[in-house]
């Protein structure tokens, strides 16, 4: 598990209060330990994706949570692809 102070030191560009409220609209899952919160790897990436969704790529904050949706679904449809034995070939 990462703390959230190791999430903080990975993600030196990440406000804490923008933190929270990805947490609280359910963007980045995090568990509440004796040391605080923590976040599993997965979520650490998730963070990682916000901010370069918001910084590199410019989605504002209306458009964040439609953006995510699409790429969840996404990477549910290639899960499920996988386990269905298709693989996804890239171009050419």
């Amino acid at each position: 598990m990462i703390t959230l102070e190791i999430l903080s030191g990975r993600f030196t560009r990440l406000d804490l209060d923008d933190l929270r409220r990805w947490i609280a609209e359910g963007y980045v899952r995090a568990e509440t330990r004796d040391e605080g919160l923590c976040f599993h790897e997965i979520d650490a990436e998730r963070v990682r994706l916000i901010l370069d969704l918001r910084e590199t790529m410019e989605v504002n904050e209306e458009a964040l949570p439609v953006v995510l949706s699409l790429l969840d679904q996404v990477y549910a449809l290639r899960r499920r692809l996988r386990q269905a034995g298709v693989t996804l070939d890239g171009p050419g």
